[in-house]
């Protein structure tokens, strides 16, 4: 399967362009991944939509937004929906389901992000063969042009002429350690594209980047989650060898997967990893990505912003929500950038590409929103230890607080519910929380420094730490406000 020659065949060049038609009412394709709500403020918990590239060989049955796991999810249901079961603070939040937005459509009161959609098939006789025969027939036009100027300049080259040539320009260009021609040169290498395909020929294109010799790749859960079940997996170098590969371990609730080479080559390069904790506003980024399936993609901007608090989705019925404090991008960034490295001026990994806000319009008639300069990556050290994690024994660790905490659209704080799932006590009985005093009604304002305006902001702040570590917990029962110091505890897997 490949996504990047995608479309139809170019037909033979034209004498003369063809006269462009009327694009169809309506797209044969689905509403866009992508689209996410229409340009407003930041909401206190925006969501995002991951940056895969869907191959458009498949299509698969439009189905509910990545949401927590529960009963019956439904895919227009907003967090915090009325009667919707509060979930767990710890991973994962068992019943409420999040919504991820309009599904591009823009309709008012969109939520941050979209449904994760794939695209019909191209059609065979439509825009795109068109778009392709303009095309051929321009470059056609291009090269008749030049080769008439090459001759006019050629029969008047005797009356003198202006322009200089260089010598070797070429070879002039210093590109020296620290420029982003030299960053790319040098990662570019240890990055792959890697392309999923499920058992029924669903599946999609995204990227991923050297993280040892052995042949691990780290990459995003969303990218590989149609290849888990008996699918077909690869990852192709930029020097185009190409290996298959199979998956090591995945965590839904990070977004986070660990891949390896069969027959690994022996002269892998991993890349240099960095301490995202050390990032700053308006640090200049890289990001390395095959966006739209177009393999080997560099570009570059400043961190936007950081501790984003993100909700992504890749809308399978079967999955649960991603949650990450994350850190915020304009480097663009596009479907099929999901499980890139964004690296920092020095070429060391400070983040993985994962999810993107886009507009509610796509272009080229394809009906998929590109990059509108709203990024959002994990930070590196919560992807290693995560990586480490799956590597070690193919399943993730998560750091829990032991309580249900309520995931309604709130500034006011993350409040821990009155019952948890499936009837279960709000407070896990000896738990962290309940260790700590914690109890159904108090609502978490804080954990340590870090501000807590909901459920899913503390969900991804909970998970920037490992088990174990002690974080202080400010919270308001009855008007009055406490802190008090916790513990984290721990669960292994997904379910």
């Amino acid at each position: 399967m490949s996504t990047e020659n995608e479309g139809n065949a170019v037909p033979p060049a034209p004498s003369a362009p063809p006269v462009p038609v009327a694009s169809p009412a309506a797209s044969p394709q689905g509403s866009a991944p992508d689209g996410g709500a229409p340009t407003t403020p930041l909401p206190p918990v925006p969501q995002g939509t991951p940056a895969q590239y869907p191959a458009p060989a498949a299509q698969a049955p439009a189905g509910p937004p990545h949401g927590t796991p529960g009963p019956a999810p439904d895919a227009h249901q907003p967090y915090g929906a009325p009667g919707a079961p509060a979930p767990d603070g710890s991973w994962p939040p068992p019943t409420a389901t999040p919504s991820y937005g309009d599904g591009g459509s823009g309709a008012a009161g969109a939520g941050w992000g979209s449904s994760y959609q794939q695209p019909a098939p191209k059609p065979g006789n439509g825009r795109g063969g068109l778009v392709a025969a303009v095309l051929v027939a321009a470059l056609v036009a291009g090269g008749l042009g030049g080769g008439i100027g090459y001759t006019l300049a050629k029969d008047s080259d005797s009356s003198g002429s202006t322009t200089v040539s260089a010598s070797d320009g070429a070879s002039q260009v210093k590109r020296a350690p620290g420029t982003i021609a030299n960053v790319a040169s040098r990662a570019l290498p240890s990055t792959v594209t890697i392309e999923a395909e499920s058992t029924s020929g669903e599946g999609g294109t995204g990227t991923g980047f050297v993280f040892d010799t052995q042949g691990h790749i780290v990459t995003n859960n969303h990218v590989v989650a149609d290849a888990v079940d008996g699918g077909k997996l690869s990852a192709t170098f930029p020097n185009g060898r190409k290996y298959d590969a199979e998956v090591v371990g995945h965590a839904q609730g990070y977004d986070v997967a660990v891949i390896k080479l069969k027959n690994a080559p022996s002269d892998l390069k991993p890349l240099a990893l960095g301490n995202s904790d050390k990032v700053a506003v308006g640090d200049e980024t890289i990001a390395i990505g095959a966006p739209f399936g177009l393999s080997n993609t560099v570009t570059t901007g400043i961190i936007s912003a950081k501790n984003r608090p993100v909700a992504s989705s890749d809308g399978s019925s079967s999955s649960k929500a991603s949650y990450m404090s994350a850190l915020q991008t304009d480097a663009s960034i596009n479907p099929g950038n999901s499980g890139g490295p964004l690296l920092n001026a020095s070429g060391a990994v400070i983040g993985i590409n994962s999810a993107i806000q886009s507009s509610s319009s796509g272009g080229f008639g394809s009906g998929q929103s590109g990059s509108i300069g709203l990024g959002f990556a994990i930070p590196i050290n919560q992807a290693k230890y995560v990586a480490q994690q799956l590597i070690k024994s193919g399943k993730p660790v998560y750091a829990k607080i032991g309580a249900s905490v309520s995931l309604e659209d709130s500034t006011a704080g993350a409040k821990i519910t009155d019952q948890g799932a499936s009837g279960s006590a709000a407070v896990e009985s000896g738990g962290p929380a309940d260790k700590a005093g914690l109890k159904p009604g108090d609502v978490i304002t804080k954990l340590d420094d870090h501000v807590i305006d909901s459920g899913p902001t503390l969900i991804g702040e909970i998970w920037t730490h490992k088990p174990g570590d002690k974080v202080a917990i400010t919270y308001k029962r009855g008007g009055q406000e406490h802190t008090v110091d916790l513990t984290l505890g721990s669960r292994a897997g997904d379910s």
